[in-house]
């Protein structure tokens, strides 16, 4: 009627936990897997762990709010636990005692390698704890925060390091550069970081240049505007002075030499001197006598500079009472509004005085300027 009583003890069922005595469950784990196979000792292994979850997410919830999330510490403390298991011993004391010591270091293994931001030297990590505690100590004796110095004498550490502890411990939970500045604005931190900036290198060659223009004529310093600042093309230049293409390409090329010369020497050489062939863009007028005709002959640009001259050459051309004045222009490269001006001023001595005057020989540029100022160039 009675069987033999089977000895084989077990891990209790949740139900009739209570307390955990962990230290019982885990002797009668040891008595329950001694004599069997490796094989056959895992269902024991996962009983054992199962009824010492909830001491492990003990353990891990002493830790909450310090920067990680709870599940990622109830992970970690379970798998202390299971290494607690694993390596359990009955014959070298207490399992609450030894499990205990195995979760709590796993999680602080855990926070010491895996959420610091920033790479920090174990070395310093461990004086970064030091430094949080002596603070803490400090500032209760001292009724203030502790200096460099004070926290330097009591860990018998130099200053140095100590600020490079303080400096470190930044790099334990970084901001990120995607975090919003603040309030409804849509900026984010990294916006409000700086960067190298490349130009700062220039910076002495743009102050040299600009104070250098200043010194070229006022037709220069608006053609290089105009082709560097601007971006026009010399044919959209030459349209608007009135001049060549090729004319504006000599300009810029003449400037641009002059301006390298300036760059490399001591003292900037004169404008005068900066080319060594002939300005083609100097005004060059002589009046000819031809039979009962007088000859004009103008080249050059015609500015404000030559358009006195250029004034002075009609009217002493009209005032001779020729039978006709013939202002040759083919060696004109371009007019401004003076030299303009001064050509409408010796049209109109002209009419005044009965005398005849042509434009003849004009460049194709020039000729588009004239005709919009109403001086009609004869055809040639």
């Amino acid at each position: 009627m009675f069987g033999q009583t089977s000895t084989t003890t077990t891990t209790p069922p949740p139900t009739d936990r209570g307390l955990e005595d962990l230290d019982a469950a885990a002797l009668a784990y040891a008595a329950r897997i001694e004599g069997l196979p490796p094989e056959r000792r895992g269902e024991a292994r996962d009983d054992l762990v199962r009824f010492a979850l909830p001491f492990a997410g003990r353990l891990a919830r002493r830790y909450r709010g310090r920067g990680e999330p709870l599940e990622d510490l109830e992970q970690v403390a379970r798998l202390g636990l299971v290494n607690a298991v694993d390596r359990y011993d009955p014959e070298r004391g207490s399992f609450t005692a030894y499990a205990a010591i195995t979760i709590v270091g796993e999680i602080k293994r855990h926070f010491r390698d895996r959420t610091w931001g920033v790479h920090v030297p174990r070395r310093l990590r461990d004086l970064i704890l030091e430094v949080g505690q002596a603070t803490a100590a400090l500032t209760s004796e001292l009724s203030r925060a502790p200096s460099v110095a004070e926290l330097s004498a009591r860990l018998e550490t130099p200053q140095a390091e100590i600020l490079a502890a303080l400096e470190s411990a930044a790099g334990y939970s970084p901001a990120s550069l995607n975090a919003p500045v603040g309030g409804e604005s849509s900026a984010e931190f990294g916006d409000l970081v700086g960067e190298s900036d490349n130009a700062l290198e220039s910076v002495d060659d743009r102050v040299t240049v600009s104070g250098l223009l200043h010194r070229l004529p006022w037709r220069e310093r608006r053609i290089l505007a105009m082709r560097f600042y601007g971006n026009q093309t010399q044919a959209e230049i030459a349209a608007r002075f009135g001049i060549s293409q090729m004319h504006v390409s000599r300009l810029l090329s003449r400037a641009l030499t002059w301006l390298r010369q300036a760059m490399l020497a001591d003292a900037p050489p004169p404008w005068q001197n900066g080319a060594a062939e002939p300005d083609p863009g100097k005004t060059r007028i002589s009046v000819k006598q031809n039979g009962d005709r007088v000859v004009v002959e103008v080249g050059g640009e015609i500015d404000r500079d030559g358009a006195d001259q250029l004034r002075r050459a009609m009217l002493e051309a009209v005032t001779g009472q020729p039978s006709e004045v013939v202002v040759d222009l083919v060696g004109a490269g371009g007019f401004d509004a003076g030299g303009i001006a001064a050509l409408m001023a010796g049209r109109d001595a002209a009419e005044r005085t009965g005398v005849p005057l042509r434009l003849t020989r004009v460049q194709p540029a020039v000729r588009r300027s004239l005709t919009a100022a109403g001086l009609a160039p004869a055809r040639d």
